[in-house]
């Protein structure tokens, strides 16, 4: 079931191991038009700089070109807040949560008016990766 984090975004329990929810996450969002630009491995990370031991966790940076190159020539300062960033962690033996930040948060940043269609429609496409992810779940 997806939930709604405080307006942040969406989040989807799947019952799956890490990696196979990871690629669920990248072909939801390929059938969207989005690609994954970056990818920020945080129990690597921490491990590395930390010493410490983390749950599996990772940024997924995300982006929709044409989304993305409206977005930026509405307004160039809307960079800051790309690429959409979809979280994958294990939350426990069987399940993974993968959460989607919601474009339309935006909107409370960076008051333009051009960027509300622009939102509207990554709203709705990450909402259908969202959807894809729950027919799994």
């Amino acid at each position: 079931m997806t939930d709604t984090i405080q307006s942040l975004g969406f989040q989807v329990r799947v019952k799956t191991d890490f990696e196979t929810a990871q690629q669920w996450v990248a072909d939801a969002l390929k059938t969207e038009g989005f690609g994954v630009l970056t990818e920020i491995d945080v129990k690597s990370t921490i491990k590395q700089k930390l010493g410490e031991d983390f749950r599996p966790y990772k940024i997924l940076g995300a982006c929709n070109p044409k989304l993305a190159h409206r977005a930026l020539t509405a307004a160039p300062m809307v960079g800051l807040l790309l690429p959409c960033n979809v979280t994958v962690e294990q939350a426990d033996a069987e399940t993974v949560l993968v959460s989607l930040v919601d474009p339309m948060m935006m909107l409370d940043v960076v008051q333009d008016s051009e960027l509300e269609s622009i939102a509207e429609e990554a709203h709705a496409r990450l909402s259908r990766v969202a959807a894809i992810l729950e027919e799994k779940a």
